[in-house]
């Protein structure tokens, strides 16, 4: 079997993406997902994603972990398959889709020849407070720390401990550390699925910025984020203290290349 695919990333979480529209892809193949995801035996990347039809949408995203198995909605995947989409004819510079989590409005916008995706995120009406953390679900679980600065500090290993912890070490849970202030932070960030820091993660990243916004009690819903693997923006409502609503992240999707695989 022969798998066409294209490889992505945004802001160095990378993706491969396939063109699943005839249904060809043996998706419930785990050894194979994993394989083709592996950086050493396969493709390499931190997950992979089928464009498939869905009646009333442009597409359907379908999202797998590293690991092999479905996941949880990814926020770059998500702006990553919106370029795919894109370069592909199947939409202009908007879009309307399906994932996991449910539907997604993005637009596509070019700054100095670089393509920008603005992705459409779920509403988050609870986020649970403890005393040095945040935990809510922004399409993925995730759970935030602040902490003083990134500089020498092993987000692999202190994120493990909290990922693997009794609390979530059965289901798991995605594990961010912040550090900055006011609407201006930085973001690391350990993934369930993959197992190890990633250089940057979508639904991470907004889960971050909504709890920066409760740690800083800044004014601003507009945020300003630095991550391993580049820049991103989040912008949202925010009219009661726990509920966040119209929430966007935007950064650059980038086109790395097309292969083609024997399998």
């Amino acid at each position: 079997m022969q798998i066409c695919f294209s490889k992505y990333q945004g802001t160095g979480n990378d993706f491969i993406l396939v063109d699943n529209r005839d249904k060809s892809f043996p998706s419930e193949n785990i050894s194979l997902v994993e394989k083709l995801c592996d950086r050493r035996f396969g493709i390499g990347c931190d997950g992979l994603m089928l464009l498939e039809n869905e009646e009333g949408f442009d597409f359907k995203m379908r999202y797998f972990n590293s690991d092999g198995k479905e996941g949880s909605m990814c926020g770059n995947g998500g702006r990553c398959i919106v370029a795919f989409a894109y370069h592909l004819n199947i939409i202009k510079d908007k879009t309307h889709f399906i994932a996991v989590d449910g539907e997604h409005f993005a637009d596509i916008s070019f700054q100095s020849d670089q393509l920008i995706v603005s992705l459409q995120m779920q509403n988050v009406d609870h986020v649970e407070s403890g005393d040095d953390f945040y935990y809510l679900n922004t399409g993925s679980p995730h759970y935030t720390k602040f902490i003083d600065s990134h500089e020498k500090f092993d987000t692999y290993s202190e994120g493990k401990l909290i990922r693997y912890n009794q609390r979530f070490k059965e289901e798991g849970t995605n594990v961010n550390f912040i550090s900055g202030q006011n609407n201006q932070i930085k973001v690391s960030t350990y993934e369930r699925g993959v197992e190890d820091e990633t250089y940057s993660c979508g639904t991470g990243v907004v889960a971050s910025c909504i709890s920066a916004k409760k740690q800083f009690k800044t004014e601003s819903n507009h945020f300003y984020v630095t991550t391993k693997g580049g820049n991103l923006e989040v912008f949202f409502d925010n009219k009661e203290d726990d509920k966040f609503e119209t929430i966007w992240l935007k950064g650059p999707a980038t086109f790395v290349f097309n292969g083609k695989l024997d399998v």
